[in-house]
C-alpha cells in the first residue's frame, strides 16, 4: 500500500500534521467505515466517512460519522439548496480521482463545496480517509475543516 496519496500530497502542502493508520480493507463489509473503526479499534463516531452528494445537481463533499447516515434535508440546507441526493459511485469517482472505499475530502480532482459534521469538534482526533482503501489520516477537526475548505454543519438524521 502507498503511503503518498494526491490526499496526503495536499495536506503536506498545506502544512497540516496527520498520522497515517492503515487498516486491512474488508470489500465485502456492509458499512465500510463501521469495519474500519472495528479494524482500526477507534469508536464508529470517530473515524468519518467521506461521501459524495449532489445539491440541487451540483456536486458537494460530506464528511460524517462512519456511524451515521446522512439527512437529506439537512445536507441541501448546509448548501442552500432545496434537494440533495447522493451521487453515484462511477460520478464520484470520476469527479474525486479516488476509487469509493477511499474517497476522501482533501486532494480531489476538482475541488467541490464541502460540509463536515459538527460532531467533528468532539474529538481531539478524528480519522478521514486518506485517499486510498485501507488508509484513514488522523489529524485534528479544526486542521481537517480548513484543509478542505470545509464548512461545520449539522449533516445527520
Amino acid at each position: 500500500m502507498s503511503k503518498t496519496t494526491p490526499a496526503t500530497i495536499a495536506l503536506e502542502k498545506a502544512g497540516v500534521a496527520f498520522t497515517l493508520f492503515p487498516y486491512e480493507y474488508d470489500p465485502d463489509a456492509p458499512r465500510v467505515g463501521l469495519q474500519a473503526a472495528e479494524a482500526l479499534g477507534r469508536s464508529p463516531d470517530q473515524v468519518f466517512k467521506t461521501l459524495m452528494a449532489e445539491v440541487d445537481g451540483k456536486p458537494v463533499c460530506v464528511v460524517v460519522p462512519s456511524d451515521c447516515e446522512v439527512s437529506m434535508k439537512k445536507l441541501a440546507a448546509a448548501f442552500n439548496g432545496k434537494a440533495a441526493n447522493m451521487m453515484k459511485p462511477p460520478d464520484a469517482e470520476r469527479l474525486t480521482g479516488f476509487k469509493v472505499g477511499g474517497i476522501s475530502p482533501f486532494g480531489q480532482r476538482r475541488k467541490v463545496p464541502t460540509a463536515v459534521d459538527e460532531t467533528a469538534e468532539l474529538f481531539d482526533e478524528v480519522l478521514i480517509n486518506g485517499g486510498q482503501r485501507g488508509l484513514l489520516l488522523g489529524l485534528r477537526p479544526g486542521d481537517a475543516i480548513r484543509a478542505a475548505e470545509a464548512k461545520l454543519s449539522d449533516l445527520t438524521a
